[in-house]
């Protein structure tokens, strides 16, 4: 391994084994989207009433937030399982920067994220050893944290430690 806190791949590294996702969408000429995933309920993105949309739900640039602590919430939990961490919840916070002058057309102007600022914070009793090698390796694995950050979006992220009995969130 490249770095020894970095622990062996959950899969056979050899194989190659690729993941399929599929979704559909359809656009009324507005900013309202529907999107279909699966056979779940449709979700919509739209934007904000000051950027010209509907504010009927969350605007694309939110939804790749929404998948960033999504994404981070899987990774944690499929880590903490090979690392037999010990956790009682998450909590996420999430904001990000972006210059509107880029999706407006401004030469010169990135149209996406120039910054992201993540909070995660772990309820947990292990030792601060083994909650560093969590978070290197959710760093390392995160499909949507890597994706962002080979975007070259500035990723500032801080990881707290909390004791588990403080967690107070729910998922229902």
């Amino acid at each position: 391994m490249i770095d020894p806190d970095i622990i062996e791949p959950s899969i056979d590294p050899v194989t190659k084994k690729i993941g399929i996702r599929h979704v559909k969408a359809t656009n009324a000429a507005g900013t309202r989207t529907k999107i279909q995933v699966r056979d779940f309920d449709p979700v919509y993105t739209d934007e904000p009433a000051s950027l010209g949309g509907t504010n009927t739900a969350p605007s694309p640039l939110e939804t790749v937030l929404i998948a960033l602590v999504g994404c981070d919430g899987v990774i944690i939990n499929g880590v903490a399982t090979a690392m037999k961490f010990n956790y009682a919840g998450v909590d996420f916070a999430c904001e990000s920067q972006i210059d509107v002058r880029g999706p407006k057309g401004v030469p010169g102007i990135r149209p996406y994220f120039e910054t992201a600022k993540l909070d995660i914070t772990v309820y947990s009793d292990e030792s601060d050893a083994r909650f560093q090698q969590l978070r290197k390796n959710v760093e390392f694995r995160c499909p949507v944290m890597n994706l962002l950050s080979a975007a070259q979006v500035g990723m500032d992220v801080t990881w707290v430690q909390r004791p588990a009995d403080d967690y107070e969130g729910s998922v229902v």
